[in-house]
């Protein structure tokens, strides 16, 4: 079972960044865009796991204990440079609170085997990735200047930074990931409350 770590999007924030991709995506009709319902703040990505451990999974998140914060989602940008595009994204801005949850969930989940990752914490939503390839933010092997999302930056570089709303994280949640030829589909599997 493929699985992650992630608070969901409010449907306001939602609504709000589906009218943005409607009014850019012909900006970039190569690129593969995310569907606003898929929409997610990740907040540790698991991985492959056999079905039997989800249940260690959920027991190491439930006692996670961190506070409820808010996030502010704005301003846009590209993984990993803006002329090797390979990531479109939203930006997030958010209390310490959301850095510290991320460190909670890592450090709740390395017991379980599951390694911490090697870059640091790095909070946006992917909105579009330029064909299949990966949506890590650092740079790879084989990333070079390609011109995916030109007609996109310069649009955008005409226009004030966006501002698609703030939310309160009062909870996160357990996805899976089923991957399929209509692109990956989003479950939660288990939810876990912040305190208020």
């Amino acid at each position: 079972m493929r699985l992650f770590v992630a608070l969901d999007i409010e449907q306001q924030v939602r609504t709000c960044i589906h009218c943005f991709i409607e009014e850019i995506r012909g900006l970039a009709p190569d690129a593969r865009w995310v569907s606003p319902e898929s929409l997610h703040l990740t907040l540790k990505f698991i991985g492959e796991q056999p079905d039997a451990t989800v249940s260690n999974i959920e027991n190491a998140l439930r006692a996670v204990s961190a506070p409820s914060f808010q996030v502010a989602f704005r301003g846009s940008g590209f993984f990993p440079t803006e002329k090797s595009a390979r990531v479109f994204w939203i930006g997030i801005d958010a209390e310490p609170a959301l850095a510290q949850l991320a460190a909670l969930v890592e450090k709740a989940l390395v017991p379980l085997g599951i390694p911490p990752e090697k870059r640091a914490f790095s909070p946006h939503l992917t909105l579009a990735r330029a064909g299949d390839r990966s949506g890590a933010p650092g740079r790879q092997r084989g990333d070079r200047p390609n011109r995916r999302f030109s007609a996109l930056q310069a649009k955008l570089s005409t226009l004030p930074a966006s501002e698609f709303g703030t939310m309160n994280a009062a909870e996160f949640f357990l996805y899976r990931s089923q991957l399929s030829s209509r692109g990956a589909q989003y479950t939660k599997i288990a939810q876990f409350a912040l305190n208020p």
